[in-house]
This record gives structure tokens, C-alpha cells and sequence, in this order.
């Protein structure tokens, strides 16, 4: 039986990748965690490689693995600097990860996402946006860009307009753009959170 995963904009960029009939080869900038998302890509027959800062995530994502006899391929790696040649991928994405950084580290993984994705290929990445409950707190290191905290460590975040990051994507073609703002219950509390999400194609 396959594995329900909780975050719905994944199906939506399968299903944009599933239509293209590309090779199924995929790369996650941010891959790592107890359940990563490339489990989802590997139920339906794709390649999967995957790229993650943090050990601890790796160690994760690994278990994981091992619990349902995987091979996603998950190494450590910084999207800054991809270990992999141009062109390398049919698809290439980072959900909810590329935000933890400054801007300018932001723009610089970017290039590197589209570097190493083949032409027709589809990108997709979402930001969070100023409308989230959490812009304002921390020590604001300028436009938008705050030092939080995340389990009790110190990481950037930062925050976009719903149109600030277009140009980001050059001379690529938009095919979707959400700009969502929702509201949930997290432990015991209700908050809003912002994000505008982009799929891409090369």
C-alpha cells in the first residue's frame, strides 16, 4: 500500500512531472528528515537523489530508508554548491527548506538548481511569505531576514513578498504560482502561515 505524505503541494508538482515524459530522474535540495519526500517520487518508479545539510536529518531519512527497503540516495550536501554536473536531473526541487538561509544564498542555490536541470525540465521551490505569523520575530538582519529558532537551534528565515521572488527564475517559464496564506492548529495554538509556491520549467 502506498504512503500517504501530509504535504499536498507534492502531489501537485508530481502530477506537473508524471505529465511531462521526461526521464524520472529527481533531485530534493533538502531531502533529509523522518519522512522525507522522495519516498513519495520513489512509489511512482522515479530515480531518486537527494542532497541534506544537517547530519541529524541524514541519520533520519536513513532509517527511514532502511524501515521500507529504499535506496533514495541522500548524501550530505549544501544547494549552494550542488555535487552533481550540469543538466544531471529532469526535475529538481526544495520544499520548505530554501528559506533558511539569507536571500542572496537563496538566489545563489537557485542557479544551481536550474544548472543542474535538464532543458524542459520542471523546478519547484516554495518561499515563505511576509504574510507568515512568525516575520517580525528574532533579531532582523535586514529585508525581511530574521534569526529564529527551529528545536531550540538559531536559523535564518526568510521572508518574501508574493512577487519579490520572480525574477529569480530568468528567463524560465512560470506554469504555476500560489501565493497561499492558511490558518491550523500547532501545538494547541492557532497560527497563520504564508508561502508562495512556484513550478518552473527550463
Amino acid at each position: 500500500m502506498n504512503e500517504i505524505f501530509k504535504h499536498v503541494p507534492l502531489y501537485r508538482y508530481l502530477s506537473f512531472c508524471n505529465e511531462t515524459g521526461l526521464e524520472r530522474t529527481v533531485l530534493d535540495c533538502g531531502a533529509g528528515g523522518d519522512s522525507p519526500s522522495l519516498g513519495l517520487f520513489a512509489q511512482y518508479g522515479y530515480t531518486t537523489h537527494g542532497i541534506e545539510f544537517d547530519p541529524i536529518a541524514i541519520a533520519q531519512a536513513q532509517a527511514y530508508e532502511q524501515e521500507r527497503g529504499l535506496q533514495l540516495n541522500i548524501e550530505r550536501g549544501d544547494m549552494r554548491n550542488l555535487p552533481f554536473a550540469d543538466e544531471s536531473f529532469s526535475f529538481v526541487y526544495s520544499y520548505n527548506s530554501i528559506f533558511h538561509m539569507r536571500k542572496d544564498e537563496v538566489s545563489q542555490s537557485l542557479q544551481e538548481m536550474i544548472r543542474t536541470l535538464k532543458p524542459g525540465g520542471l523546478l519547484f521551490v516554495n518561499f515563505l511569505t511576509v504574510n507568515d505569523f512568525r516575520c517580525g520575530e528574532g533579531p532582523h538582519l535586514g529585508d525581511h531576514q530574521y534569526e529564529q529558532f527551529d528545536d531550540d537551534q538559531p536559523v535564518i528565515h526568510s521572508y518574501y513578498t508574493a512577487s519579490e521572488a520572480d525574477p529569480l527564475f530568468g528567463n524560465m517559464e512560470v506554469l504555476f504560482k500560489e501565493d497561499r496564506t492558511l490558518e491550523r492548529i500547532y501545538e494547541g495554538e492557532r497560527i497563520r502561515q504564508g508561502f508562495v509556491d512556484y513550478i518552473v520549467k527550463k
